[in-house]
């Protein structure tokens, strides 16, 4: 007996589970209210983007003595760990925590956070950011590979996920949320 995986994925991904809930219609949904595709999508899209350090990574690996690859694979999965702690503790408020001119001045440590887009749980699109940041500070490790200490570079993966990325990436995208509710109005 064969089982085709491909029609039950698809069906489990496309039927949202609204349509498979029993009630009389008459029940008010649960605020806030998650849509389970989107964020299967920006779930598979972060990890997705996660497999970059594996890649950077085995590049760096390529271009080191061989004695040092340890050391540069070492580094890049702690380098992430950083970032991602970084990123968790002020990073997220400093890009997406409120509307101040050059940072955002709440949400720290992810508590008193609104979910930033409708429809998705807090923790989806903040894993879906820290994956970006974690990006941004293992680019540079392949330049820096042999040339610094171990302990040096995971205070520069800290400090640039938790203050150097937010900074620049709340002027940039920091402020799209309330220009977005500002154009279209509550409720959207």
């Amino acid at each position: 007996m064969k089982i085709r995986v491909a029609p039950l994925l698809a069906f489990f991904l496309l039927v949202p589970a609204t349509l498979l809930a029993q009630g009389t219609g008459s029940e008010t949904p649960p605020e806030p209210t998650f849509n389970g595709l989107n964020t299967f999508w920006v779930l598979l899209a972060a990890f997705l983007v996660f497999f970059m350090q594996a890649g950077f990574g085995m590049v760096e690996a390529g271009l080191i003595r061989a004695k040092n690859a340890v050391n540069i694979l070492t580094k890049n999965l702690l380098d992430f760990c950083f970032a991602s702690l970084g990123y968790y503790a002020c990073g997220y408020a400093l890009m997406y925590g409120g509307t101040g001119p050059f940072v955002g001045t709440s949400g720290w440590l992810l508590f008193g956070v609104a979910t930033p887009v409708q429809g998705l749980p807090l923790h989806a699109f903040w894993l879906f950011q820290a994956v970006f940041a974690g990006a941004a500070t293992t680019i540079v490790a392949g330049g820096m590979a042999e040339r610094m200490k171990f302990g040096s570079y995971l205070v520069y993966s800290f400090v640039l996920s938790a203050f150097v990325y937010p900074v620049v990436g709340h002027w940039i995208w920091g402020g799209l949320a309330d220009e977005r509710q500002a154009h279209l109005g509550p409720g959207h």
